[in-house]
């Protein structure tokens, strides 16, 4: 019965050993659920209130993106507001034409460059303009467009530049001092317009500092055109007097032919009227001593007439000198210093590039003077170290530099237009021309068929000119 209870009470302890076991490993089965659940629970708060804060800043930049697209459409709406002002003006200007609105007076601005500027100066600020234009177009800064790069891109801004260009050189063609401010106002307006229908090919437009440089092209030419203006008013004032003094020499040679003839008619009725009073009566001589006074008187005034026409015609020496070159004929350095009188004195040398000579003359300056003869012969004696022609003087061709041409003429303090560079159209596009045959021999096979059926064409209606160059006096001058 002891060994029954024994056991019993093993079986018991062993059974409370293995529930204990249980129960202890429930437990820490419960912890550990329980830790996990925990953080579980911690990770998902964390989760959370990330997604909080992930989500308050997107809220955050949200309401800014809104903020900014509402401040820029404002002021974009702004732009578009000018623009459309600025197209409105545009096609008003364009419908009802400029009339007086923008009239500039006529002593404005260009006067003051006028006198401030001379002609080469306001001619190279002209090119400094043409050259910031170029550049401007060539660096991609003229105009802009909101197509990304590619073909539509440089479509697009050709497109624009093509028609902004296109109607500003319109403009500049037909330059006038007197219609400045309307003109001005053409150009902007062209700029309005043309960034206004650009807008269908993406914002297609010209930029500001573009217009600015075209504008300033317009300014220079303007003043050029009033300096020519002012030199075709000089240059006619010229022609009026050298018209006068051709009328006046006309006069002064008829008034010197009738003096002389008089002059001599009056000698030969004095030495008569001596020779008669000689074998006059002593009653006669009274009255041939009377007739001998008046004819003296009147011999006396001839003579005076005589000597004041000849003074008065010895006056009139005005006329144009002229620097002129041919450089397919003669070469670069060599210069011809003339003198004409001739009303139009391009006349003179239009006749000088006849037959005689492969091409044209190209002239670098015409001085008027009041003494052209002085002038022309102190320019001979400044270069007659470097006279062409040695033993003819009357060959006036010289073998110097342009440039010291003009320094001799500046420092006899003579004002003049230069061309400094021989243009000799002719001569370059023969070279030209030249090169081109000499590559290419089908050209060269048309341009004798060409030159063949001129000459035909010439046989039959043209007599050949004559080989000569013909002298202000009618004289023939051969070249050097």
């Amino acid at each position: 019965m002891a060994a029954g209870a024994k056991e019993s009470l093993r079986v018991t302890k062993a059974q409370s050993a293995a529930l204990l076991e249980e129960a202890e490993s429930k437990a820490k089965e419960i912890t550990r659920e329980a830790r996990k659940e925990a953080k579980e629970k911690t990770r998902k708060v964390e989760e959370t209130l990330a997604l909080a804060v992930d989500y308050a800043a997107e809220i955050r930049m949200m309401a800014d993106k809104r903020a900014e697209a509402i401040a820029d459409k404002a002021y974009e709406s702004l732009r578009l507001h000018d623009h459309y002002a600025d197209t409105v003006q545009a096609y008003k200007n364009t419908v009802d034409g400029y009339l007086g609105t923008y009239a500039v007076p006529a002593s404005h601005l260009l006067d003051e460059l006028a006198d401030e500027f001379g002609f080469h100066k306001a001619g190279e600020r002209l090119k400094l303009a043409r050259q910031r234009t170029r550049i401007m177009e060539e660096s991609g800064e003229a105009a802009d467009c909101n197509y990304p790069p590619g073909w539509k891109r440089d479509y697009a801004i050709n497109f624009v530049l093509s028609a902004f260009n296109g109607k500003v050189d319109s403009i500049l063609s037909r330059v006038k001092p007197s219609n400045q401010g309307k003109q001005i106002q053409e150009i902007k307006d062209v700029f309005s317009l043309v960034n206004h229908n650009g807008n269908v090919f993406k914002g297609a437009r010209i930029h500001g500092e573009f217009l600015e440089s075209r504008l300033d092209e317009y300014k220079w030419a303007v003043a050029i055109q009033r300096l020519k203006d002012k030199q075709r008013e000089e240059q006619r004032a010229i022609r009026e007097q050298v018209r006068e003094e051709e009328k006046a020499r006309k006069e002064l040679e008829r008034a010197l032919k009738q003096a002389r003839r008089d002059e001599e008619l009056l000698s030969r009725a004095l030495e008569q009227a001596r020779l008669e009073f000689e074998h006059a009566t002593i009653e006669e001589k009274g009255v041939y001593e009377a007739r001998l006074n008046e004819l003296s008187a009147k011999l006396a005034d001839a003579e005076e007439k005589n000597r004041r026409a000849v003074s008065m015609a010895q006056q009139t020496k005005c006329g144009h000198v002229y620097i002129i070159s041919n450089p397919g004929s003669f070469g670069g350095d060599v210069f011809k210093i003339g003198l004409t009188r001739r009303l139009e004195p391009m006349d003179r040398v239009r006749e000088l590039g006849n037959a005689s000579v492969p091409f044209g003359f190209d002239v670098h300056a015409m001085i008027y003077s009041e003494d052209a003869p002085a002038l022309e012969a102190s320019l001979h004696r400044k270069f007659l170290p470097m006279q062409v022609n040695k033993v003819n003087r009357r060959k006036e061709f010289f073998r110097v530099g342009i440039h010291a041409i003009k320094a001799a003429l500046d420092e006899m303090g003579l004002q003049a237009r230069w061309t400094l560079t021989a243009e000799a159209r002719e001569y370059k596009e023969t070279l030209t021309l030249e090169n081109a045959m000499r590559d290419d021999p089908q050209l060269r096979s048309k341009w004798l068929e060409e030159q063949a059926a001129l000459e035909q064409s010439a046989v039959l209606g043209d007599e050949e000119e004559d080989d000569s160059i013909i002298e202000e006096e009618g004289e023939v001058e051969a070249l050097p």
